[in-house]
């Protein structure tokens, strides 16, 4: 590796995604100096070394096919790496630039974020629009065969290697979906990914969609330039913010996302035994948002720097979390370079939302869970009789003449109508819970006004008091 992207590489702090073609589980990852002190003054248990050597020595002498001791020694590492925590590995010389590949938002393979779960591959999230995706690959498949090669059989680097490859080439995965009785197939065509990591629209008047895919490089600031462009564009009354499947990525970009939404206080912290693993950000004054109610979506997908903005944004009671609970990766991987071009990955700490909570293993818990669904929509017409419709009902004596009255129940009539013939958008239709989550914004921008009147009133009348006083 040249230089220059080894000193860019050591400069970046990332939630390490592995991408069907990428290296790494969804984790926050760190990039360290190589400490030349490491290794002194080691004690190491004597027994346990002669049985490592004793193996070594009998592999060498007793296998069927001659193997290197090079080849012995990686596969000795990558082991014990293995073996700690499915998050911590041995990068080899290719790795580095790999890691690269998926801080940039460029890279070849099939757009898909897994971890190592009793031996198989598990999906955590395809990349919106990736061949994964466009397969019908799911967040929470087990793949239990990568062609003709078994999951079991494998490390996670060599499921790397073996998901791979030239565009344009395919891949069979063998797939265990739970619901689905028997493991069944699905062929991906690999691709170069190129991940787009926020998307925003206007799902109605007033309310706004930001979806954020994954935490690339610029992330933090396409979410600020996205509310802004908003903004001007649209009198906002809500915005829900996507999180669902988002499987992470680089760390600055999640605390530049929260960053958008709260102007004070704590956004995540990490501890660990090193020192470089004891970490804290936090807010700017700045304010994108305009204060604007906020819900944001997440569910088992949504893991590592998703589960740092939706926890950030929860304690700080910025915004609603819908959906259903995080993934749960609360861990911390530090890169610690061992060569110029060899180093380890090393779960080094854990990271905590502002009010202490690590989600390692739990996640973040939605303030409502919401799952899965498609709106049906049934106009209440054909469900409903009201006074109106009865013979001889009463007129309503509120009217100031005839005409007026005749003028009013004409529009109430076409507002009804109105109501019930006009579709929501589709969007909505197929998306349950982002259709709740208008909803709860519509609800708040109906209650918000007569808090903060209710406010304000509270507020004089206190004033009032002292001045009385």
């Amino acid at each position: 590796m040249n230089n220059s992207i080894h000193a860019s590489l050591l400069k970046r702090f990332s939630l390490g995604i592995v991408s069907a073609c990428l290296l790494s589980l969804s984790s926050l990852t760190v990039f360290a100096q190589a400490d030349e002190s490491a290794g002194q003054d080691l004690l190491l248990p004597l027994d346990e070394v002669r049985i490592f050597t004793e193996v070594l020595n009998r592999i060498r002498s007793a296998y069927v096919e001659p193997i290197d001791d090079k080849t012995l020694l990686e596969n000795a590492i990558k082991g014990m790496l293995a073996g700690i925590d499915p998050h911590s590995t041995y990068l080899a010389s290719d790795d580095y630039d790999q890691l690269q590949e998926s801080t940039t938002g460029e890279f070849g393979g099939l757009g898909v974020e897994v971890g190592i779960e009793d031996g198989f591959i598990k999906v955590i999230a395809p990349m919106d629009g990736s061949p994964a995706a466009i397969a019908g690959v799911q967040a929470g498949d087990l793949i239990i065969k990568l062609d003709d090669t078994p999951a079991r059989e494998v490390t996670l680097g060599d499921t790397v290697d073996l998901m791979r490859g030239e565009p344009g080439t395919d891949i069979v995965l063998t797939i265990l979906r739970e619901g689905v009785s028997d493991p069944f197939v699905i062929t991906v065509t690999r691709e170069i990914i190129q991940s787009r990591s926020v998307r925003s629209r206007v799902l109605e008047p007033g309310y706004a969609y930001i979806r954020v895919a994954s935490f690339s490089v610029d992330t933090g600031t396409e979410v600020k330039d996205a509310l802004k462009k908003l903004h001007e564009e649209n009198a906002l009354k809500g915005v829900v913010m996507d999180l669902r499947n988002n499987p992470g990525g680089v760390l600055q970009s999640s605390v530049g996302v929260v960053d958008a939404f709260i102007t004070e206080g704590l956004i995540v912290y990490t501890e660990g035994r090193i020192d470089n693993s004891e970490m804290r950000f936090e807010a700017s004054n700045e304010d994108p948002s305009q204060g604007v109610p906020l819900v944001v979506l997440i569910n088992s997908g949504s893991a590592s720097a998703s589960e740092i903005v939706a926890g950030a944004l929860q304690d700080h009671q910025r915004a609603i979390i819908m959906g259903t609970p995080s993934f749960g990766k609360g861990s911390v991987q530090t890169v610690l370079p061992l060569t110029n071009d060899r180093a380890i990955k090393l779960t080094t700490a854990l990271y905590f939302t502002p009010n202490g909570r690590s989600i390692q293993a739990k996640g973040i818990v939605p303030d409502i869970t919401v799952d899965r669904g498609q709106v049906t929509r049934i106009p209440d017409s054909l469900i409903s009789y009201r006074e109106a419709d009865l013979t001889g009902h009463l007129e309503n004596g509120n009217a100031a003449d005839d005409s007026n009255e005749e003028n009013a129940t004409e529009n109430e009539e076409a507002a009804v109508i109105a109501a019930e013939t006009q579709e929501p958008p589709e969007v909505l239709v197929r998306d349950y819970q982002l259709n709740e989550a208008v909803n709860v914004l519509k609800g708040l921008n109906i209650i918000r006004p007569r808090i903060m009147a209710e406010s304000e009133t509270q507020l004089i009348e206190d004033i009032e008091g002292t001045s009385a006083r």
